[in-house]
């Protein structure tokens, strides 16, 4: 039988190979929005910049993310049952995860398609950009089987130790976004709505292919399109480790809702600086998710396989790995910022405002290694509720907080940005705390009749 790397091997070595395709998985997808960013930006004005990014980004953060974080559970309970081997459990799953994004795509259609305008009026978007960002918006919500298909679908693919076709599968789709961006924007005049045509349009691409992958498993797990259900009993298992992941992503959503409509009160010009730095500092965030990814994975199997001194070596592997490479791209930011910056526009107000926020918030990037490494660590056996909290209060809660009562007095930028690295440095230090002292690893044991290691 072919090693599982997950399982054996040496561990810095497999982790690298299991993050790099991941990771530029990663990169591939986040290219899909800052193309579009760059080319409304330099082609169209800053008004559509601010329009494809700010207040939008946030909208779909919010919807979408509550069901790419209840995917967590569904990749979370594979790689368990991959990891012991129990194939009658894994096709279980992943006909039970493959009915899930449908549903939720088809629910996120039915609510972001007539109401995303009102979303935006709600944030207090700036008037000269709500008509642009409410066209972007509704095309973007057309797409959401495909987006929910394709997240759902690669990670069980990454739950069963495959970080390879999710890369080539972006990379199809990028290539395939940049060249309708291209023809719809530059050629055809067609604004933010070719953007987000040619957005639906890569989504689907990547959605057929991972279809085809899923098909192409073992005789014995593949995809069946006729067993395509939902399993009330697995369908519980992935919700009880997939619904505190998703009620996560909402809270982050919601206090970044309220951190935006204090941004958006600063003018347009602020909005576009904020769109294009969240195009630059998606870097760091993908590079991070990409190292929580690996974490709950190697995590999820080896706790099925019940092999934990590999499992927390893991962990250990994954934190200094995540941290060397927190601090060198912290440098690079903090050196070529206002060269990333001229990518997305030559508005030289712009590019002062996008400073600031870059001088504010990445000398503190490094914090937030250990909430995405160490909560990967506990969802990965299945632990989700506790790091939910923890992040929920930590993050979510204080910067609402920081708005309400700290801002007010001081209602400036710098203020409000300054909310972002206080959260993480807290959060980072309950979490290594928990990580340390609670017992969500005596309590996982517990619940799956393991033996605890002596």
């Amino acid at each position: 039988m072919e090693q599982n790397k997950i399982l054996e091997g040496n561990l810095y070595k497999n982790i690298m190979t299991f993050f790099m395709p991941i990771w530029f998985g990663t990169f591939f997808q986040q290219l899909y929005n800052t193309v579009d960013a760059v080319i409304v930006g330099n082609f169209v004005g800053k008004e559509a910049l601010a329009s494809v990014g700010g207040p939008t980004s946030t909208i779909i953060n919010l919807m979408v993310g509550f069901f790419v974080g209840l995917s967590s559970g569904a990749g979370v309970i594979i790689a368990q049952y991959f990891g012991s081997r129990n194939i009658e459990k894994t096709n279980t799953a992943l006909h039970t995860s493959v009915a899930i994004a449908i549903l939720g795509g088809i629910i996120l259609m039915a609510v972001g398609i007539p109401f995303s305008p009102t979303f935006l009026k709600a944030m207090d978007t700036p008037n000269d950009i709500l008509q642009q960002a409410s066209v972007y918006i509704r095309i973007y919500f057309f797409g959401s089987i495909f987006n929910l298909i394709y997240n759902i679908g690669s990670g069980i693919l990454r739950a069963m130790g495959d970080s390879k076709k999710p890369l080539y599968f972006l990379i199809t789709a990028s290539i395939v976004n940049i060249i309708l961006d291209i023809i719809f924007v530059v050629f055809m005049d067609m604004g933010v709505a070719g953007v987000a045509i040619a957005t639906i349009i890569a989504q689907l691409v990547s959605a057929i292919l991972v279809i085809i992958s899923l098909k192409g498993l073992p005789e014995e797990i593949k995809l069946e399109f006729n067993k395509i259900k939902i399993n009330l009993e697995m369908c519980g298992e992935i919700f009880k480790i997939g619904i505190p992941s998703g009620l996560q992503s909402v809270m982050f959503s919601v206090s970044n809702i309220i951190i935006m409509s204090t941004i958006n009160s600063f003018g347009t010009d602020t909005v576009a600086a904020w769109t294009a730095y969240g195009k630059i500092d998606a870097i760091f965030w993908m590079t991070m998710g990409s190292f929580g990814i690996v974490t709950t994975t190697f995590v999820g199997q080896n706790f099925g396989a019940q092999n934990f001194d590999r499992m927390k070596k893991s962990v250990k592997a994954c934190n200094l790995i995540a941290l060397g490479t927190s601090i060198v791209l912290t440098i690079m930011l903090l050196s070529f910022y206002n060269i990333f910056f001229r990518i997305f526009t030559q508005d030289t107000e712009v590019i002062r405002i996008g400073s600031i926020m870059v001088k504010i918030m990445a000398p503190a990037y490094f914090s937030f290694v250990f909430i995405e490494n160490l909560s990967g660590a506990m969802r990965g056996v299945g632990d989700s509720i506790i790091p939910t909290i923890i992040t929920v209060m930590g993050i979510c809660v204080f910067r609402v907080v920081w708005i309400v009562a700290v801002v007010p007095f001081a209602h400036t930028l710098e203020m409000t940005m300054l909310g972002y690295p206080i959260s993480w440095a807290l959060t980072a230090i309950i979490f290594i705390f928990y990580y340390k002292f609670g017992k969500w690893f005596k309590r996982s044991c517990e619940k799956k009749g393991f033996a605890l290691p002596q």
